[in-house]
């Protein structure tokens, strides 16, 4: 490991940083807070529980090295996500200042900054390391505390809100939980008059939640969007009409290098066709509802990022070559990216009709006080 080769040669003593690295990026980046470290002569090792699953962009998961000293800036992230096995759901939104309109995405893995532009997270849960005798401590033994992100402060408010708007279409105010709560924000989230109504202020801050009339349409739309968006990958895949291979059961037929539209000509230009992709030299997939595209996340449609991130690529400071391929090798399933590209289909199609059945918001009006 390059960094430990250059704590090494530091011989003990408080080292010149430029006099004991190796700058060649091909082999390590050196961040601020690493080069703080090697200062410091801190040892640091390879920790292969340290190997997670990431969400790089919008229905793009890649493996990532997570822990405070080879991640720059971690933020709270290591109390969203402390461990692989100790689950939770971040909605992932726009930031403030986002150039590329306002959009929300849920995830059970940790998210990239970028994954929607400079991105900030809201939680179902968060988790605080448990004392050795915290009566919380979880049975798992995992040394850690959940702890609800959703405030009882929050929820009082909501219910009392519904409770006191008997005329709100399916109120039940002292029913309202936390969960419910959390997928009433997203379905909010999710809405296209909110979106156009707030659209100059979600530029500028946060978002703010409205007390909508009808509180159970959004949190069940939420809920649905939820599970179309976390369960994408095992999703039925929509049946588009695939020509062109072979049959023969050779995993490199459902190799990718790049995916693209095909054209069609009209009016003598070439433009594309987006109800067909060439999604290799043999096999092209057609029959895409042109709806599919309605589907906007973080500035373009679902399906154009997955065609974007599963290409091959080489970065031009490190010289890796991102084989999109790999994930499918290392998932044993051949077909991993031609089925993604169906599901993602589906998920689009079906989070389309679920955006454009929600109710008008017609918010309640309720007294300052009341106001989250």
């Amino acid at each position: 490991m390059d960094y430990e080769k250059a704590v090494k040669r530091s011989t003990g003593e408080v080292p010149v940083v430029e006099d004991v690295i190796d700058a060649d990026s091909k082999k390590i980046s050196w961040t601020h807070n690493v080069k703080e470290d090697l200062r410091r002569l801190k040892p640091h090792k390879f920790e292969e529980g340290n190997i997670v699953t990431g969400l790089y962009r919008p229905f793009t998961k890649t493996r990532l090295y997570f822990n405070r000293r080879f991640n720059e800036r971690v933020y709270q992230m290591p109390k969203i996500f402390p461990q692989p096995e100790i689950g939770n759901l971040a909605m992932s939104v726009s930031g403030v200042g986002a150039s590329k309109g306002f959009s929300a995405l849920l995830t059970d893995v940790v998210p990239n900054y970028h994954a929607l532009d400079t991105g900030q997270c809201f939680l179902l849960y968060y988790y605080d390391s448990a004392p050795a005798d915290d009566l919380l401590r979880k049975s798992s033994d995992t040394g850690q505390v959940r702890r609800d992100a959703i405030t009882d402060t929050a929820l009082s408010a909501f219910r009392k809100t519904y409770a006191d708007n008997r005329s709100a279409a399916g109120t039940a105010g002292a029913g309202i939980g936390k969960e419910d709560l959390f997928y009433y924000v997203y379905g909010i989230l999710h809405s296209p008059e909110y979106k156009k109504r707030f659209a100059s202020d979600l530029k500028k801050q946060l978002p703010r939640i409205p007390y909508a009339r009808d509180f159970w349409a959004f949190s069940l739309a939420g809920r649905q969007l939820a599970d179309w968006h976390l369960n994408y990958e095992a999703v039925e895949p929509f049946p588009l009409q695939q020509s062109g291979e072979l049959g023969l059961g050779d995993p490199a037929l459902y190799r990718v290098q790049k995916m693209t539209f095909a054209r069609s000509r009209a009016n003598g230009k070439l433009t594309a066709d987006k109800t067909t992709i060439i999604y290799n030299a043999r096999i092209r997939l057609s029959g895409i509802p042109l709806d599919t595209y309605d589907y906007i996340v973080n500035g373009k449609s679902a399906l154009e990022w997955v065609m974007e991130r599963y290409q091959m690529t080489t970065d031009k400071d490190s010289g890796i070559t991102n084989d999109p391929n790999d994930w499918a090798t290392e998932h044993n399933d051949p077909q991993y990216i031609l089925n993604l590209v169906k599901r993602v289909v589906r998920v689009s199609v079906e989070t389309v009709k679920i955006v454009n059945a929600l109710p008008a918001l017609e918010e309640l009006t309720v007294p300052v006080r009341q106001r989250i």
